[in-house]
């Protein structure tokens, strides 16, 4: 089994573009905050880190127990940039038991305030209920902003008929003012190889996505997609080597940073996630799409 400083060195024709930040492993949503700097998620915390890009150490820190008024973790798997807010959605999902997670249900908002990024608002508890009730699909995983204010939840699974899932959410800044329910368009279903979506990043007018398998065994693959819903995805050539795209945000100068999951990869005896907080890191790729 390889460990994080072998998987480090091994993306032959895409190493030189690999960085490592240190201080969390399991990276699920990310927007940039500037041309230099980026605010990530940790699916097994609720906290969001600051870096700045290249720069391995971590800059800054927004603690979300308090607002998000639970002690666990709430599954933090996306992030879309409207404006100067940034919206978060939870997975919503049950445990690794199959039992309810009622502190998994979680979207809600942050605002940069200048050089700083808080919590705005409430969060919004009943997404889950409400896409229920549509009826769509859940669970919910991925987010991405759309031309119009709406965001695209992007479903990890299920799967349908081998194709992956978008479902628009059409009012995310009234829910977060607690002004419920949520109202969701037709939902939209795309070829990704039989891949769910990992992660979706509005470019342009259209958008790119990481595509990856509903479970931890599987491949991975990148897509550009135009935005209509009759257009078909295509491939985007890039090495991901053991990357496993967990989440992507665009830099203002072109370029798209890919970051990975790296909960899984061995640091000595230990998974990145299990060891100490000194040791735990993840890659992350530049490149353009």
């Amino acid at each position: 089994m390889k460990t994080l400083a072998a998987l480090l060195l091994c993306v032959a024709a895409a190493a030189d573009a690999q960085t490592r930040y240190d201080g969390l492993c399991d990276a699920s949503a990310a927007v940039a905050l500037a041309a230099r700097h980026f605010i990530v998620a940790d699916d097994e915390h609720n906290q969001l880190g600051i870096y700045r890009r290249g720069d391995a150490k971590r800059v800054g820190e927004v603690d979300l127990d308090k607002f998000l008024k639970t002690k666990k973790e709430a599954d933090l798997e996306g992030a879309a940039q409207v404006g100067n807010r940034i919206y978060w959605i939870a997975s919503h999902a049950r445990n690794s038991a199959g039992k309810l997670r009622e502190d998994r249900h979680r979207f809600f908002a942050t605002d940069i305030r200048g050089k700083t990024v808080e919590p705005t608002g409430e969060p919004y508890t009943a997404l889950l209920a409400d896409l229920l009730a549509a009826p769509a699909l859940a669970p919910l995983k991925r987010l991405a902003a759309a031309a119009d204010g709406s965001l695209l939840i992007g479903l990890r699974n299920p799967i349908p008929q081998g194709r992956a899932v978008l479902v628009p959410l059409l009012n995310p800044a009234e829910l977060v003012e607690g002004k419920g329910p949520a109202r969701f368009g037709a939902a939209i279903r795309l070829d990704l190889g039989g891949r769910g979506v990992r992660s979706i990043e509005r470019v342009g007018s259209g958008y790119v996505i990481a595509a990856g398998p509903p479970a931890d065994a599987g491949s991975f693959a990148i897509y550009r997609w135009s935005g209509k819903p009759a257009d078909a995805p295509s491939p985007v050539k890039l090495d991901l080597g053991t990357l496993r795209p967990e989440a992507l945000l665009a830099w203002p100068d072109g370029q798209l940073m890919l970051l990975s999951d790296d909960g899984g990869v061995m640091v000595g005896r230990k998974a990145c996630k299990d060891a100490d907080k000194g040791k735990r890191a993840f890659r992350a790729l530049d490149f353009k799409p």
